[in-house]
């Protein structure tokens, strides 16, 4: 029975979809998708006509009106989407970024209902006091203040209630998102290059994850660790005791917006200093950081000689792992000393190419978009557009990035559009400068480089250990005719044992230099004597391997 209710459900929903696409002129669209009968009135408009207004209207203008039509999924969708400058057009982008995320109040009883129900009381038990009127109302939840009672302590805090049934709502949106997006790539063969698919999945992690109010607690308590000695930035206290995955209680933030800071004293090139500082911490440094530091999402709190940003709406993220933390770092150091090459060979290792590349192409591109840019004077350079034109550069020759790295180029145009609007002469790279330098003298710091040489013995000694194990499946393969190597090319097999030699030496070498650097806290002489003799073994074999390259040529 339910899963009859849920087809009703979905096809009524597909017939929305279908009548306003064929309302804001894409009834082509809905006919190639095989969906034109799901639109009751699509027999009496004609699939690629609409009014005048429609006509006048740009293809982007006219996407932008059928997801703010469709709802709040739909507008997350575009939300989401105005972040992918490697996969959607430039005035696309810029439509999807006027979505607003606006909606009418919940009424009172309903959000009463929705709290007893997920915190298990009643809500005069949970809270001392409790405003009717919310501070803020957006398309999920809305946020009203309240006072908490823990241990005799009377506390200010905020409630985030998730409106009551988006999360249903949402969740049948997605099915019918998931089997649109695989319909238009299979019938419309001009969409794969904007991924319908891959867009639709990851729309799918962030809209999942924004809905569960716990994965919001958890990224509030893992800012506030990153930050416990750093007094910049300051993020609000999670009150579990009153949290759910439908609720959340957090600390009131008594602060000031942006620009009314700047009207009441505080010192702009201050501010901008600090946000930069942050920003870079939390992207470089923690891998970790704000995915949407908008100015509604900023508190300022402190003084003027020492503000505090206080960081709200924490749902939306993004994670860099070490070595994507490394690659930025290169990315941003080719751009600022103008090396093409660097940036293309970053922009390659940051992305999985998904067909063969042409590599001149390749960096002719790179250096074309670059040059654009990095042309200007250091303090007219846009960061954050640079970045965008990067990834619809590179995507253009089937390199694929991650969402995450993506996300990066989000939060550091949405900081620089700030910085900018408060100081429209600012020079954002050279105000980054130092931060950067810190980084970089900790990345090539002897305890950095240590770890590193001490992680990659690791990972040698275990190859090491099992190369034996597998040197010998691979010669009882051989001995049982399991396996053959055969090649007509000469060339190619003498490369092939040149890698083997290549191979071969560089376990030795490894091997020896790893015994000699844990022997060396027990004997000092025994493990100077195994690192000389793997450097000596090193150097030996590299020298024969010329000699006999040389000899091979001549």
């Amino acid at each position: 029975m339910v899963s009859i209710f849920h087809a009703a459900r979905d096809l009524a929903r597909i017939r929305t979809i279908s009548r306003v696409l064929v309302r804001h002129g894409f009834g082509e669209v809905v006919s190639r998708l095989g969906i034109r009968k799901g639109a009751d009135d699509a027999e009496s408009d004609p699939p690629t006509t609409g009014s005048g207004k429609v006509e006048a209207q740009s293809t982007a203008e006219r996407i932008r009106h059928v997801l703010e039509d469709l709802g709040t999924t739909f507008v997350k969708l575009g939300q989401i989407g105005s972040t992918r400058a490697d996969l959607l057009p430039a005035s696309l982008i810029v439509e999807l970024q006027k979505l607003q995320d606006g909606a009418p109040p919940i009424d009172f009883e309903d959000v009463r209902i929705q709290v007893e129900r997920a915190l298990g009381a009643p809500l005069a038990e949970l809270f001392s006091s409790f405003d009717e009127v919310p501070l803020a109302a957006a398309s999920v939840a809305q946020v009203h203040r309240a006072t908490l009672d823990v241990d005799g302590v009377m506390h200010d805090v905020v409630v985030k209630v998730q409106r009551p049934g988006i999360a249903e709502t949402v969740a049948s949106d997605l099915d019918i998102l998931h089997t649109l997006a695989a319909l238009i790539e299979r019938t419309i063969p001009e969409s794969h290059i904007y991924s319908p698919v891959a867009l639709v999945q990851q729309f799918d992690l962030a809209i999942t994850a924004e809905l569960d109010f716990a994965i919001e607690a958890e990224n509030a308590a893992r800012f506030a660790q990153n930050f416990i000695d750093d007094n910049r930035a300051r993020f609000p206290v999670v009150f579990h005791q009153r949290s759910s995955k439908y609720v959340v209680t957090l600390e009131y933030l008594d602060g000031k917006k942006v620009y009314d800071a700047i009207h009441s004293g505080f010192a702009a090139d201050k501010l901008i200093e600090t946000a930069i500082s942050i920003g870079v911490k939390q992207i470089f440094e923690d891998g970790f950081f704000h995915a949407d530091p908008h100015p509604g999402n900023i508190l300022i709190l402190g003084s003027s000689e020492h503000p505090i940003y206080g960081m709200l709406d924490l749902g939306m993220v993004g994670r860099l792992n070490a070595r994507m933390r490394d690659l930025t770092v290169d990315l941003v150091v080719a751009a600022a000393r103008r090396d093409y090459e660097g940036i293309a060979d970053a922009m390659l290792a940051i992305g999985t190419p998904k067909k063969k590349i042409d590599m001149d192409q390749y960096r002719g591109e790179v250096a074309r978009v670059a040059e654009k840019y990095l042309d200007l004077s250091i303090k007219d350079i846009a960061v954050g557009e640079l970045f965008g034109d990067l990834l619809r550069g590179t995507s253009r020759f089937g390199i694929q990035v991650p969402p995450d790295f993506v996300l990066v180029g989000k939060a550091l145009m949405t900081i620089e559009g700030v910085a900018k609007q408060i100081d429209p002469d600012l020079n954002v790279m050279e105000a980054a400068r130092p931060h950067f330098m810190h980084i970089i003298r900790k990345r090539y710091s002897p305890e950095r480089i240590g770890d590193e040489l001490l992680r990659r013995l690791e990972r040698l000694s275990g190859v090491t250990n099992r190369l034996p194990e597998h040197l010998t499946e691979i010669l009882e393969d051989l001995r049982h005719g399991r396996l053959s190597l055969q090649t007509h090319d000469p060339e190619g097999a003498y490369r092939t044992d040149r890698l083997g030699r290549r191979i071969f030496s560089g376990v030795v070498t490894g091997s020896l230099l790893m015994a000699g650097a844990t022997t060396f806290a027990h004997s000092r002489a025994v493990g100077v004597l195994l690192i000389v003799f793997g450097m000596t073994w090193l150097v030996g074999h590299t020298l024969f391997d010329l000699y006999r390259s040389f000899g091979k040529k001549h």
